[in-house]
């Protein structure tokens, strides 16, 4: 007899231009509208500067960016999801933030093996949840220490 928390993977879901990503719940420490940036010289290029949350000084990853896709203007759905991984806060800012779901663990694929952008490097898997086709990030990826470090 299998519990429900073994079958399902609670999921921050979120967009970026047409897509939808997912993220674990557990990995995300809160969502911020977007707020004054400070930019720090010498960084990666799709490291937008730091904020201070709540007393924490945190890199910001702009994930459109870091994905190669193009950029836009923020708007009022803009959001900064605020993750945690492997000790370390990290804020991704993404066109919105569109709600938490529930996926079996079943519904999750590997990536296609025909998906040849820059972010197939970030997708640790593809969710079909009904109509909708949600790809998981691969956080420990796009997160690479080495690269975020600020």
């Amino acid at each position: 007899m299998s519990d429900i928390t073994t079958t399902d993977v609670k999921v921050i879901v979120f967009q970026l231009k047409d897509e939808e990503y997912g993220i674990p719940v557990h990995l995300v420490r809160s969502i911020e509208k977007i707020e004054h940036i400070t930019r720090v010289p010498k960084t990666a290029p799709f490291i937008k500067g730091v904020v201070n949350m709540r007393g924490v000084v945190t890199p910001i990853v702009e994930l459109r960016k870091r994905f190669q896709i193009e950029e836009v203007e923020y708007t009022e759905s803009t959001r900064i999801i605020i993750v945690s991984v492997k000790d370390i806060d990290v804020g991704l800012i993404v066109d919105s933030a569109n709600d938490v779901i529930d996926i079996e663990r079943d519904l999750i694929e590997p990536p296609p093996e025909v998906v040849d952008t820059i972010e197939a490097e970030y997708i640790k898997g593809v969710a079909k949840v009904g109509r909708r086709l949600i790809m998981m990030i691969d956080l420990e990826t796009v997160l690479n220490p080495e690269e975020v470090s600020v």
